[in-house]
């Protein structure tokens, strides 16, 4: 006959498999609930365009450049136009995959029908063998234009297509560009951007960018981190930027130096695509890990999110194709309890798109990318479109609600395919 303490033993020990069982089988059924909620988001329809009764039948599509800068012009056959600004880094290599392999697509089409359109953009004449970011810096330099064709159609401002305005006065972050100078020259770029902007969050470029290990110089890295939180004080929210310059080990260890110094983010830790390294790197650090901006594949975004391989989700709106594109990644990190930091690309109007797009997004983060007041042409009735208080107060009108003068746009030069 066994003893009192064996059989408590046993017992003991069945009780636990029992609950790790239960707790796997907890795990397991959570992740497939996830799984089921993102596949429905990507084949939900995101648009709201119960205000356009008729069809918007696109008939043209050009496009123009001043000085460094790119415009589209799109006409519908209802004499509706409409001009937004493509991403003036890429758009230089995109114009031949712009004429040859994206316009065709949207020509003579309904614009109303532009979720299904990205659809046939992606499979016309093969086009998904050469997806990149050059294919959709394209394709979003047209959506971002048919986008605004819709509004000015129905005569809403681009947040109602997307389910309505919820915020107006967005919060916006100082981003330093800057790597290969000192420590203290750092310090001092740091402090004229912040100036008297009224900025409560700072991002600076840490590491060598892609450069496996090497920083920008020896020991910048490491002597910037707690240089920027003595510089600013415990209130300045910071953030740190690698661009892809660590292997998981370093990535662990130069992220937990900013959590010593209290860093919010530690931004694309490991070369962009790779995926798996992130996630061992969330998985091993408590400060939260961003990424995502080199991103254009929906079934790799649905795989990041689903794995928890980032904490904080950051497209960018011309690189993956889009608002709607990008608004279906937003909308799977908010199924899985995690927020949005859109990338910005683009110079020129790119931060006004970002402030666009984080004023309908439930689950955008705290603060949005900036880089600095435009000095386009450009003007909104509502908005001075600069940094005031720390924050960018969204423009209300029509569309994107900005206009540029019109002599900028006519004295434009016409690029040919």
């Amino acid at each position: 006959m066994m003893t009192t303490h064996r059989r408590r033993f046993l017992t003991s020990v069945a009780a636990a498999g029992a609950s790790t069982v239960a707790l796997r089988n907890a795990f397991a059924e959570e992740a497939h609930a996830l799984k089921s909620k993102l596949d429905q988001i990507l084949s939900n329809k995101v648009l709201k365009l119960d205000s356009l009764s008729n069809p918007v039948i696109i008939e043209s599509i050009e496009l123009l450049k001043q000085d460094r800068d790119y415009m589209l012009r799109i006409r519908s056959k209802d004499g509706v136009e409409a001009i937004t600004m493509p991403n003036p880094g890429k758009m230089d290599v995109a114009i031949p995959v712009l004429f040859k392999d994206v316009v065709p697509v949207f020509l003579g089409k309904d614009a109303r029908d532009i979720e299904s359109l990205l659809w046939d953009v992606y499979r016309y004449d093969s086009n998904y063998k050469m997806q990149g970011l050059i294919f959709w810096v394209a394709v979003a330099a047209v959506e971002m234009a048919v986008l605004e064709l819709l509004s000015r159609s129905a005569n809403v401002s681009i947040a109602e297509l997307f389910g309505g305005r919820l915020r107006l006065n967005v919060p916006v972050y100082y981003a330093s560009s800057n790597r290969g100078n000192t420590p203290e020259a750092e310090i001092d770029h740091l402090k004229k951007l912040v100036g008297d902007s009224g900025v409560k969050a700072i991002k600076w470029r840490l590491g060598g960018r892609m450069s496996r290990n090497e920083d920008s110089p020896p020991k910048r890295t490491e002597t910037l981190i707690p240089m920027v939180r003595n510089a600013f004080g415990d209130s300045m929210v910071l953030y740190g930027d690698s661009n892809s310059s660590y292997d998981v080990p370093e990535s662990i260890r130069i992220g937990r130096m900013m959590e010593q110094s209290g860093y919010e983010f530690f931004e694309e830790p490991c070369e962009f695509d790779d995926l798996w390294g992130t996630r061992e790197v969330t998985k091993a650090l408590a400060i939260s890990i961003a990424g995502g901006e080199e991103e254009y594949s929906l079934h790799r975004w649905r795989w990041i999110i689903e794995n928890r391989a980032v904490d904080i989700v950051q497209p960018d709106l011309h690189y993956g194709g889009g608002f709607i594109r990008a608004t279906l990644v937003a909308r799977m990190a908010q199924a899985a309890g995690l927020s949005v930091v859109p990338h910005m690309s683009a110079g020129g109007l790119g931060y006004v798109e970002v402030i666009q797009f984080a004023s309908f997004t439930p689950n955008i983060g705290p603060y949005m990318e900036f880089k600095g007041n435009t000095k386009l042409p450009v003007q909104a009735v509502n908005s001075s479109l600069k940094c005031e208080k720390g924050t960018v107060q969204c423009p209300e009108g029509i569309g994107f609600g900005i206009s540029l003068e019109p002599d900028f746009v006519r004295r434009a030069e016409k690029i040919s395919a």
